[in-house]
């Protein structure tokens, strides 16, 4: 009996405690593919949330969709990889305090027999030109993610047409599905650096860089915060703590460090 009337108290104790000694601060990131298919996340992550509390849950989306997501309010922070794209929203409101953090490049993949014969080519545009020119598939994510609307870009510069020709494949999926499907295809596809040294040796896939080094091929990330004023609900103060750390010394020399399992540097930090 006396039993049951401690745990009665205890019960009744608890519920009078204030509810914010068991409250975790989350916060939500819409990020591209990339940083969480790379690993990156797993490595920095738990850096910021050790150092303030916060807990970081991440929703990994194309660059399109992540800011997409954004815009609607249903995200604090947008994290992705299509410069372009994130100055507009910013100019249109939906975002604010946008920052460069890091980059890396774009590469082209292939078979390991190279039937298009672009190994060794310099320049994007040609290298496009020529796959379209022979009987080789090309696999697109399709997805309106910051590696699609790159690769968009790259056929623009050509002057040629892929989407509906039969040798262009959209698959509509993130970028390391995409590259399974393009080494099952035995096809050429556009993958960011990161993505490619993370998973190659886990997806055990065949293929290799066939393009390479094209100042084109810049691939610069960037963070930004879900503007206050148009979604009160958003927890803009967490966000700037995650910015500001992203941003800092520590966050950049974290990011830095971040390497594969061979010790590449996937991403490299340049916030002003």
């Amino acid at each position: 009996m006396l039993f049951k009337v401690i745990l009665l108290f205890m019960a009744i104790f608890i519920q009078l405690l204030p509810s914010k000694i068991f409250a975790e601060t989350r916060i939500r990131c819409a990020s591209t593919t990339s940083t969480q298919n790379s690993g990156l996340f797993d490595y920095i992550l738990p850096i910021f949330e050790k150092k303030t509390g916060i807990k970081v849950d991440i929703v990994a989306v194309g660059t399109g969709a992540a800011i997409e997501i954004g815009k609607r309010g249903d995200a604090d922070v947008v994290f992705v990889h299509a410069k372009e794209q994130e100055l507009k929203a910013v100019e249109e409101g939906y975002f604010v305090n946008r920052h460069d953090v890091m980059y890396n490049d774009f590469v082209v993949i292939g078979p390991s027999n190279d039937p298009a014969k672009i190994r060794g080519m310099k320049s994007a545009s040609e290298v496009f030109k020529k796959i379209a020119g022979s009987s080789a598939f090309f696999v697109s994510r399709g997805d309106n993610s910051g590696t699609h609307t790159k690769e968009l870009s790259l056929w623009k510069k050509t002057g040629i047409e892929p989407k509906g020709q039969k040798w262009y494949l959209e698959v509509g999926q993130g970028m390391e599905k995409t590259q399974r499907i393009a080494d099952e295809k035995r096809a050429y596809t556009l993958t960011d650096r990161g993505t490619w040294l993370a998973t190659k040796d886990k997806d055990k896939l065949e293929m290799v860089i066939v393009l390479e080094g094209d100042p084109i091929l810049f691939n610069q990330y960037g963070i930004m915060a879900v503007n206050p004023q148009r979604h009160k609900h958003v927890k803009y103060k967490e966000a700037m703590e995650l910015i500001n750390w992203i941003i800092s010394k520590e966050g950049q020399q974290a990011t830095a460090s971040f390497r594969d399992k061979h010790g590449n540097q996937l991403f490299i930090p340049n916030a002003k």
